[in-house]
């Protein structure tokens, strides 16, 4: 249950806000889950939101591969709104339920798709380390480029700071969503 209102229409905040609420409402269809909590600060929501949209929509990152990044963070900060939000997604992308689940159950990545396995891989070292093994680095510079790696680590980054507000907050997945077990 969230701790604090959650803004979801533009007559709670000032009117001289609701530029930043309209531009929330035209790029993501509405303001619910972390946007409704950042909305107390309208300038911070709509920045947060750009950065996300730069993520999400101009990444050299795949569909699968972004979101395959996305419910890892999630995963590895049992973020439940971001989980549910993403494995939709993924799975609509056509992410493989066997990387969804080794993501859920915290397995072994071994038996993955390479790419799979090294983007899992990379997200647990870098939040769980705070770095990412030379191996790993190396092997995704070679397949994927510089530019692919620094925009995995900005996903990484962007998803990790929405999960910081889900999770400060209390924005939660709904009963009936895809659920972690946390």
């Amino acid at each position: 249950m969230p701790r604090i209102e959650m803004i979801t229409d533009k007559a709670q905040i000032p009117e001289d806000r609701h530029a930043e609420f309209d531009a929330i409402v035209e790029t993501l269809h509405g303001v619910r889950g972390p946007f409704a909590v950042l909305m107390h600060s309208p300038g911070l929501a709509r920045k947060v939101m750009e950065a996300g949209a730069q993520v999400r929509l101009g990444s050299t990152l795949g569909p699968v591969e972004r979101e395959l990044a996305i419910i890892a963070v999630a995963r590895e900060k049992d973020a439940t709104y971001e989980w549910a939000a993403h494995v939709r997604a993924g799975r609509a992308a056509g992410m493989r339920e066997e990387a969804i689940e080794a993501v859920r159950h915290r397995q072994d990545t071994s038996g993955l798709e390479e790419d799979e396995r090294d983007i899992i891989e990379f997200v647990r070292q870098l939040l769980q380390n705070n770095k990412v093994e030379q191996d790993l680095f190396d092997a995704l510079e070679d397949r994927k480029g510089v530019r692919w790696l620094v925009e995995l680590a900005a996903t990484v980054g962007q998803y990790q700071y929405i999960s910081a507000i889900n999770t400060a907050f209390g924005v939660v997945a709904a009963p009936d969503a895809d659920q972690l077990p946390v």
